[in-house]
């Protein structure tokens, strides 16, 4: 879970682009406090992710707020399901509401996404890992809701594993010189991941060390060829297939054998859950 100084960092600026100017239609309607209550409702099939995001939107705004939860996150919510119940003053959950749903209806898409990667794969060794391909400043959550639909996180940031990509691999001149030129000056016990594309790189790869090799864009037999020839010269090699995978064909990907697929479309294109934000008068205005 994301630190409390994190989320509101993020709130703030979502709420910051809607009130820049105020939300003049309910402070003209409300000048003063109105008691509400909101009901947070599943329109479909999802997985609940996001909802400290969520809950920080409205405290910020105000501070009477209150948030009962009940659908915990992780959790598979069937559609008509109430996932929490909101009270504070209905000036609050009307001018936070869009922001909160944005970030909401998008994370829980993401950790619902995530589940039918999972899904897909079940029965075989293969773990359904993300990217970098992140939503800037909302990575540390999306990371966390693949995790919440059952996936796995890959690096976080540029420190955190040493891979070598293909641009990496031409100023370097070859992966054997840029495999070599890293350990050489490394002082962390990073591990060390090399991009390959051909059955050619994929020999060079295992000839430099390299405790990783990620199969990129290969076809289902170029797979399976590379993960056979790399289990029978250094079977405790790590392999990673990325790039064109799809939900019609991780399957396939994954009974080639590989150790992990990684799916960037799991934060850069799931589509956002339905969920709704029904409010309510509540008590004496």
């Amino acid at each position: 879970m994301a630190e409390s100084f994190l989320l509101q960092e993020i709130a703030k600026r979502g709420l910051s682009e809607d009130l820049i100017y105020g939300d003049r239609t309910t402070e003209k309607l409300f000048p003063r406090p109105i008691p509400a209550l909101g009901d947070l409702i599943a329109k479909e099939e999802l997985v609940v992710a996001g909802l400290d995001l969520f809950q920080t939107v409205f405290e910020l705004l105000d501070p009477s707020f209150r948030f009962e939860i009940a659908i915990g996150q992780g959790t598979v919510a069937a559609p008509g399901t109430t996932i929490g119940r909101l009270a504070g003053d209905g000036r609050a959950l009307l001018k936070g509401e869009r922001v909160a749903l944005n970030f909401l209806q998008h994370l829980c898409g993401v950790a619902t996404l995530t589940r039918l990667f999972v899904q897909k794969v079940a029965g075989t060794k293969a773990k359904i890992v993300d990217t970098r391909k992140t939503l800037p400043g909302l990575r540390i959550l999306e990371k966390e809701a693949v995790l919440l639909g059952g996936g796995y996180n890959h690096r976080f940031h540029l420190g955190d594993l040493i891979l070598i990509k293909d641009n990496h691999i031409a100023l370097a001149h070859g992966i054997v010189n840029a495999v070599n030129a890293t350990r050489a000056t490394l002082s962390h016990p990073l591990k060390i991941e090399v991009e390959v594309e051909t059955f050619d790189q994929v020999k060079q790869a295992i000839a430099s060390g390299a405790e990783i090799i990620m199969l990129d864009n290969m076809s289902i037999p170029e797979i399976k060829r590379a993960v056979a020839l790399i289990r029978k010269k250094r079977p405790q090699i790590e392999i990673e297939a990325s790039g064109g995978v799809h939900l019609e064909n991780v399957a396939a990907i994954a009974k080639c054998g590989v150790d992990m697929i990684s799916v960037g479309s799991l934060t850069h294109s799931a589509k956002a859950s339905d969920i709704s934000l029904d409010i309510s008068h509540h008590g004496a205005t």
